[in-house]
């Protein structure tokens, strides 16, 4: 009935679409790329940006976070990897005791599409996601490791074992059914070590953007200070943004222009961007 944000010039907006995919081991995937206005959308630094939840998806329409990095000259791309909402119960149910592995696999594999689509540059990618998103990034850094020039982790998970340890009491009665979708802390605590990017910090060659929330009742401090901590050991470059005002996710605006600041440097510094002369302000 009402524009929502007047005060954007959707003439200026960088286009979003949909892509699909096959997975490595047979599973159809569905994600969005959105290309900077003004590029030809070919040999782009591209962001791939998994989303959080894990149980949830991304969806076609206007992001204000993608619009600043493909103003910024970055391809973004999102990926719906198994796990995500609304594509039936056999692709929600393949992510169980997936973490790390074939729903990190789904992540890995959009971004081969991308630069064998011709989209992304090989030697320009950089992982960006908060919460699961943020636990992909680390993942995918300490997994994939000469896949990504760098990482944002926003608030993420680090450690498997710590997920449990620190989860607020009102989560007592989903703790059950977490363990079955993540790995029993009780009795597979191997496992958890397995996908635990704290445990792997040694493997990780690309440098690290980690911001948190020391108010953070869902993804507590501990997995900033576990990950530095391993990260210090294994001699790995990494920066951080802690503030001591907000919880899962910066909600006051002046910290959020720090944050998406921070983000802008971090970029430019670690994939060297094109040219934004031919890229609409």
């Amino acid at each position: 009935l009402t524009d929502s944000r007047p005060w954007v010039d959707e003439s200026k907006m960088a286009p979003m679409e949909h892509y699909s995919f096959t997975s490595r081991d047979g599973m159809t995937m569905h994600g969005y790329i959105t290309i900077p206005k003004g590029s030809d959308g070919k040999n782009l630094p591209l962001i791939v940006n998994p989303h959080g939840g894990p149980e949830a998806r991304d969806g076609w329409g206007f992001n204000p976070e993608h619009q600043f990095l493909a103003n910024r000259g970055y391809a973004v791309l999102q990926i719906n990897f198994r796990g995500s909402t609304g594509f039936g119960r056999e692709h929600w149910k393949s992510h169980f005791k997936e973490w790390g592995q074939n729903m990190q696999n789904d992540v890995t594999d959009a971004v081969m599409w991308a630069i064998s689509e011709g989209i992304a540059d090989a030697d320009r990618v950089c992982i960006y996601g908060g919460s699961y998103g943020g636990y992909a990034t680390m993942a995918g850094l300490a997994f994939t490791p000469d896949l990504y020039k760098c990482g944002i982790n926003y608030v993420g998970v680090t450690d498997l074992a710590q997920l449990f340890k620190s989860m607020p009491d009102a989560w007592e009665s989903q703790k059950y059914i977490m363990a079955q979708k993540v790995g029993d802390p009780d009795t597979e605590e191997e496992f958890l070590e397995q996908r635990s990017p704290t445990h792997h910090a040694d493997q990780i060659k690309a440098p690290v953007f980690m911001a948190y929330g020391l108010q953070d009742p869902r993804v507590t401090i501990d997995h900033l200070h576990l990950m530095e901590k391993a990260m210090d050991k294994a001699g790995v470059k990494y920066e951080s943004m802690v503030k001591k005002d907000e919880g899962h996710g910066y909600r006051k605006e002046e910290n959020r222009y720090e944050f998406y600041g921070r983000m802008e440097s971090f970029l430019a510094e670690h994939l060297n961007p094109d040219s934004m002369a031919n890229v609409n302000p």
